[in-house]
């Protein structure tokens, strides 16, 4: 007897559903977020007399403590239905569009039921690999917050102190920052001998001795002066958000440098580190995107869609329409994206790709979709067989296909 379990999730607790070969509910319950809660779930199984293998589970996400509960407990047979497949298959349940937690545990449950074949089984990643997704994350986190305190920091200096935005190459540099929190006001670099600025230069490694004359130069330029009050309103707020960016860009070095430990260890190392403009975090990212199991994505247009770099094509009689496609793993759409912008520097033929299609494209953004998306497929094949990237072995088969299509 095989057992299907909808499970409605959220971060207090669970609303669960277990139906019969019939698609009959004989269990309809709500457990809380708790280990309690957890074996609860597992000793409503066990009153069925079915095994957890005999148990097909359907959840909407496959980030949740539950489900590491429930592979533990083996139950093998675990499904993540997206979000959206549920939103879409509420009306053939019912015309009123009223749901309730307990109506989606019932649709989870029913759709393993009637639609398994169209569903792909979820396996747990490596705990390597887990470890690398969760890097992977904290890096791309902390980059967005780096961009958001520096931008802060900018108006702020633009207010009452802009000097100090033009002292040194970048606001994101270690000594800019440090000698924002050493010179918080423009009273305090005024009264800085070129002496003195050396001296602090040469404290905090500076590496460019030559060029303190120029930098020296810019502080002493004619920048425009905030009255008193103005630099009494923002004076202690730039020491502290140039504090927390050193705090951020440290902590992103730190993690970016545990990252690439952790990327080398993984036996697909080889294949994602080929990949070309990949670098030191989108190698990693992409990895942790593709995961281990190879019949997750059976297909490039599996790993295509779910990075969104594909349209939505939307065909009826002689309407064809082609969409944005907007629902894919957005972080997954920002890496490819990324990673398309990066590879024109590094491939010849990712270069060229891209000039050829960015007059028929509506904007750069476009066309760097579309280059991301030829290099999802390039990067799927390469999964699949194990392999690394080899850009003439490439460029021969270019060749070799447009030959044969000519």
């Amino acid at each position: 007897m095989q057992v299907y379990i909808g499970i409605d999730w959220s971060e207090n607790k669970h609303d669960m559903a277990m139906l019969n070969e019939e698609g009959v509910a004989i269990v309809l319950d709500v457990i809380p977020h708790t280990q309690d809660g957890f074996l609860k779930l597992d000793w409503r199984r066990s009153q069925l007399g079915v095994v957890p293998g005999d148990c097909l589970v359907g959840l909407e996400t496959a980030h949740n403590l539950l489900i590491d509960f429930l592979w533990a407990r083996g139950y093998t047979q675990v499904y993540v239905i997206p979000p959206n497949v549920v939103k879409s298959s509420r009306g053939r349940y019912g015309q009123s569009g009223a749901r309730t937690d307990q109506s989606d545990a019932l649709l989870l449950a029913d759709l393993l039921r009637t639609d398994r074949s169209r569903l792909q089984p979820w396996h747990p990643d490596t705990a390597l690999t887990r470890q690398i997704r969760a890097k992977a994350s904290l890096v791309a986190f902390l980059g967005r917050q780096i961009v958001a305190r520096s931008n802060r920091l900018r108006a702020c200096l633009l207010r009452y102190y802009p000097a100090a935005l033009d002292v040194f190459s970048s606001i994101t540099t270690q000594i800019a920052l440090e000698f924002i929190l050493a010179y918080p006001t423009p009273q305090a670099a005024s009264a800085l001998s070129f002496e003195a600025f050396a001296a602090f230069a040469a404290e905090h490694g500076y590496r460019r001795p030559k060029g303190l004359p120029v930098c020296f130069a810019r502080l002493q330029g004619g920048q425009p002066e905030a009255t008193p009050d103005t630099v009494l309103a923002y004076q202690d707020e730039a020491p502290l958000l140039a504090a927390r960016l050193l705090d951020d860009l440290r902590a992103k070095a730190s993690t970016l440098r545990q990252l690439q430990e952790l990327f080398q260890q993984h036996p697909d190392y080889p294949v994602f580190s080929s990949l070309p403009g990949a670098g030191d975090f989108l190698a990693p990212a992409l990895l942790a995107k593709f995961g281990d199991d190879r019949q997750r994505f059976p297909s490039p247009a599996n790993v295509q869609a779910l990075a969104g770099t594909c349209p939505v094509t939307d065909t009826s009689g002689k309407r064809k329409k082609i969409k944005f496609r907007r629902a894919c793993d957005r972080e997954f759409r920002r890496v490819t994206q990324q990673w398309a912008l990066s590879s024109r520097s590094s491939s010849a033929w990712a270069n060229a790709y891209w000039l050829q299609v960015r007059p028929r494209c509506r904007s750069d953004s476009h066309a760097y979709r579309c280059l991301a998306n030829r290099l999802v497929a390039i990067a799927w094949k390469l999964w699949q067989t194990h392999q690394p990237y080899d850009e003439s072995y490439h460029l021969r088969q270019r060749a070799l296909h447009s030959t044969k299509r000519g």
